[in-house]
């Protein structure tokens, strides 16, 4: 690997990581969040969903501004953006300010994470291209699953607010390590989808805030229909705006490719999966076994560990023996790791009840994460990168925000035993329709094809 490709690594990584760790390490501060702020469930769910309406919503338009104004300049406007935010999250007197500022960290972030990925495909050539991808994903997926860790390790020996301010570090090592990148400057002709952005926006965020407000209000109250059916209707017209537009921000043209359309469809099952099993989890532990905020970040670890090796070495066979394998096999594995977690009692036995589960699902998770990610982006032309990782991210993001909107619904408002057993469940279901969607859909590219011919 060349100077300028370990470089370009290490800031895609970096940009990247801050991101996908601010999406988890808070849910292992949601009890303190709430208890300092004097809250209950819903704002626990506003706190994860409100980053994540913004993320999920406007990570289509910053692709497109990726591949319009070049991809430094974007990356340094989100971690601008994302460090300003972390610090109002950090010192925030109330619970309507801490969501806004959310809000605002999830447009940051939004900025990040397509650009950071659209650089590696800019930089590394084909043959390394997959690698380096994996590494990416090892350890942006891994900044996923550690957050619990620090986030309880920071809470327990701190407070809840050095959760956000955490991000200032990161940051400005990503900001040094760009200034001394050269980038290449590849940009295409083309507007910003401004229409779609606020569709996007509107018919995400409305529905997510009847999901989970009906629980304070209940679904037959106007404070809920209203917005819901207008979400609904502003979804539908975005979608209407995209067929139409000359220039949208996501072309709906890519999902015809098989392995583009396919692969998305799994995203948003198997991170749908994720996001509800990981919110459900941590709270379960603190709020009913009594686990402190740290026991119940390290429950995850090792998760963290095996998706950091495997990883790496499922990259390099994704290469050899093409990604259907891998995707089929890894969300079942998955599956069936949560589906021993139903076995679980009170009071919480972690090494017999939670951990033979967790094993295989850390494994399920390293043996998907790799294949998928590079199945997807390597369907789509190399100048398009930059929208083709945004959608893909947006999928996982929406899925993620929609599930833990329904957590309430599935847990029946609380994380008490039985709550946790159905989210435990729906989660399960959740990664096997991955697995199928995969095993139906996603076809191994011709030179693996040839090769095994």
């Amino acid at each position: 690997m060349q100077r300028t490709e370990r470089l370009t690594l290490w800031v895609a990584v970096l940009a990247s990581f801050v991101s996908f760790l601010d999406g988890t390490i808070v849910n292992v501060a949601l009890p303190a969040i709430a208890e300092e702020l004097d809250a209950g469930l819903s704002l626990q769910q506003w706190v994860v969903d409100a980053y994540l309406v913004t993320l999920g919503a406007l990570i289509l338009l910053a692709g497109s501004l990726s591949d319009l104004v070049g991809r430094a300049r974007v990356l340094r406007l989100g971690l601008l953006g994302f460090g300003v935010a972390s610090l109002a999250c950090a010192v925030a007197p109330t619970p309507e300010i801490l969501v806004v500022a959310r809000a605002v960290q999830g447009i940051g972030a939004a900025l990040l994470v397509p650009s950071s990925l659209a650089i590696i495909v800019a930089v590394f050539p084909p043959e390394r291209r997959a690698r380096a991808i994996a590494l990416w994903t090892a350890y942006t997926s891994a900044a996923t699953i550690a957050g619990p860790v620090l986030g309880g390790l920071l809470v327990d020996l701190a407070s809840w607010r050095l959760v956000f301010a955490i991000n200032v570090a990161p940051i400005a090592v990503v900001l040094v390590l760009l200034a001394r990148l050269s980038l290449p400057q590849e940009r295409r002709a083309a507007r910003l989808d401004v229409p779609g952005a606020v569709l996007g926006v509107l018919g995400i965020g409305l529905p997510v805030f009847a999901l989970i407000e009906q629980q304070n209000f209940g679904w037959a109250s106007p404070v809920i229909l209203v917005p819901l059916v207008a979400g609904v209707l502003a979804f539908a017209a975005f979608l209407w705006h995209e067929r139409r537009a000359a220039q949208p921000m996501m072309p709906l043209g890519l999902f015809r490719n098989g392995n583009f359309g396919w692969g998305n469809l799994a995203t948003a099952f198997i991170y749908a999966a994720l996001s509800l099993s990981g919110f459900v989890l941590v709270l379960f532990l603190q709020e009913s076994a009594g686990y402190s905020a740290t026991l119940a970040g390290l429950a995850s670890l090792p998760v963290t560990l095996l998706l950091i090796v495997l990883s790496p070495v499922v990259g390099r066979l994704d290469a050899r023996f093409g990604p259907r394998v891998f995707m089929t096999a890894g969300p079942l594995v998955a599956a069936l790791g949560f589906l021993l977690m139903l076995s679980v009692g009170m009071p919480v036995n972690y090494w017999t009840g939670l951990l033979p589960g967790i094993l295989l699902f850390g494994i399920g998770l390293g043996l998907t994460v790799s294949p998928l990610t590079n199945a997807i982006l390597g369907a789509i032309e190399e100048e398009r990168a930059g929208i083709a990782s945004a959608v893909n991210n947006a999928v996982a993001r929406v899925a993620g925000l929609v599930a833990i909107a329904f957590g309430g619904l599935i847990t029946g408002g609380g994380v008490g035993l039985d709550g946790f057993r159905r989210a435990v469940l729906a989660t399960a279901v959740l990664l096997v329709a991955g697995g199928l969607v995969s095993l139906a859909g996603i076809r191994n590219p011709e030179r693996v094809q040839a090769r095994s011919s």
